[in-house]
């Protein structure tokens, strides 16, 4: 087993590898034909026996790597400790003639939510002489993590986070042909709330030229306004996509006036936001799922907005302050150096999702989240993990979903921009349980359209080569 792993590091053209016990002086092995990366690509590795704590296998595992969405295992250990039975409140509360809706980030809040504590509290009055104040004074005001690439703002994965999240900050658009073929132009429709067209879009007929120079671009802005652009192949249409809400705040005032009207509660004064307000009186509360639902999902689904709502709610709890990037980070380095030991001070947090470039950590500080995780089930972590071909992101991934391998796998994902990372437990066919950090790095093959077919090969052959050897 030893040699067929450094086998598969040499045959991604990487410099030699270090073993954890001895060198390895013969780098090649007939089984892994075929099953090198790219050239240029890094590959960190780190296996761990699970019985023993010994390091059967290391290779460049003190380098600094972007982890991506392995990351979540980090704000998931951070929020099961310290947040535990914790849930979201939304609250409504009067202040003389105002109303105040006082959000604190619950990444699971959604308009028929929000519709039944209108309703509730038309129950109370069906008018309201003053304002209608949104209060988010549970987060600052900065929704967007540094080292988020501006380009993939306007999706939903990278959806702002604020303390007003409603409806996971997005919404759902699409292009649409506006004549029969062959197609001359398009029209772009979204909900009411956010305002989109159609700018500049050069047609693309045919398939002679597929998937080559062409692709759709997005602009938007801080009023909610998007355009579509770029290149569109015309076989394509329509085409649906999300679009992640720039402002909450105006998001969430046009969507509260919507239902205030059909409640049929009158309005004299203005929907304003002001994070200073407070209520006299509460009327009216939501509550969201308890904190272990929000962390499977978010750990099984990989979901961004509730990883770095949690990341902000953490900060503010532990500061006593709105929650931010900032303080979360630090909080969760803080939580996790005085409650389990885990030394995480010379990585770089960014933010709670990995989805900032600039996050950076080592294979072995999140070996050591992954240890504590298993090693700690009473934390309830252990069946937020995706399970090959079984459930969450590990559901349909090839080189981990077929049948030598299904339900042997529990592990958190991560892929951003030319890296693809893996990082949690696999049991042997001996019954063994290794744990594994696998951060893929520098990852960009020279055929595009085939692009994941070297990582898949790759990936199967380490995986089964763990369960079949150990």
């Amino acid at each position: 087993m030893k040699l067929i792993l450094a086998s598969l590091l040499s045959l991604s053209l990487l410099a030699p590898v270090i073993h954890a016990q001895e060198s390895l002086k013969d780098l090649t092995h007939p089984a892994l034909n075929g099953h090198r990366l790219p050239d240029g690509t890094d590959v960190a590795l780190m296996v761990v026996d699970a019985n023993s704590n010994e390091v059967l296998y290391s290779s460049y595992a003190d380098q600094v790597r972007q982890p991506a969405s392995t990351q979540k295992l980090v704000t998931a250990l951070a929020a099961a400790i310290y947040l535990k039975d914790y849930r979201f409140e939304t609250r409504v509360e009067r202040n003389n003639q105002d109303i105040i809706f006082h959000f604190t980030g619950d990444p699971t809040l959604t308009r028929s939510q929000l519709r039944v504590l209108v309703e509730r509290l038309k129950s109370y009055q069906d008018s309201i002489e003053g304002n209608v104040y949104l209060n988010g004074a549970a987060f600052d005001t900065f929704e967007r993590a540094i080292g988020v690439p501006w380009d993939i703002m306007g999706v939903c994965y990278s959806a702002p986070s604020s303390a007003l999240t409603l409806n996971g900050n997005c919404v759902y658009g699409r292009l649409e042909a506006t004549s029969e073929p062959p197609i001359t132009g398009v029209r772009a429709t979204a909900p009411e709330q956010v305002n989109i067209r159609a700018g500049d879009i050069s047609m693309r007929q045919g398939l002679e030229y597929l998937s080559v120079d062409c692709g759709l671009k997005l602009i938007a802005d801080n009023q909610n306004n998007y355009t579509v652009g770029g290149c569109l192949e015309t076989h394509r249409l329509p085409v649906n996509f999300h679009l992640a809400i720039q402002n909450p705040t105006v998001f969430t005032a046009k969507i509260l006036n919507e239902e205030l009207q059909r409640a049929g509660i009158r309005l004299n004064g203005e929907i304003i936001r002001n994070d200073r307000v407070k209520g006299d009186e509460i009327l009216v509360v939501h509550r969201s799922a308890p904190m272990m639902e929000l962390i499977d999902t978010m750990v099984k689904d990989s979901d961004n907005l509730i990883a770095d709502n949690l990341l902000k709610t953490i900060g503010r709890f532990y500061y006593d302050k709105p929650g931010s990037f900032e303080n979360g980070a630090a909080a969760i380095k803080a939580i996790l150096r005085s409650e389990a030991s885990i030394d995480l001070d010379s990585a770089i947090i960014v933010d709670g999702s990995g989805l900032s470039r600039n996050n950076r950590m080592t294979a072995s500080q999140l070996m050591q989240v992954v240890q504590y995780i298993f090693k700690n089930p009473d934390l309830g972590l252990v069946s937020t993990m995706p399970v090959s071909g079984r459930s969450g992101t590990l559901r349909g991934r090839p080189s981990v979903s077929h049948e030598l391998l299904v339900g042997k796998i529990a592990a958190k994902t991560g892929a951003i921009y030319g890296t693809y990372n893996l990082a949690g437990r696999i049991q042997a066919r001996s019954g063994r349980h290794l744990y594994f950090v696998q951060i893929i790095s520098n990852y960009h093959p020279a055929d595009d359209r085939n692009r994941r077919q070297p990582l898949r090969a790759f990936e199967r052959r380490l995986y089964e080569s763990l369960y079949n050897d150990y």
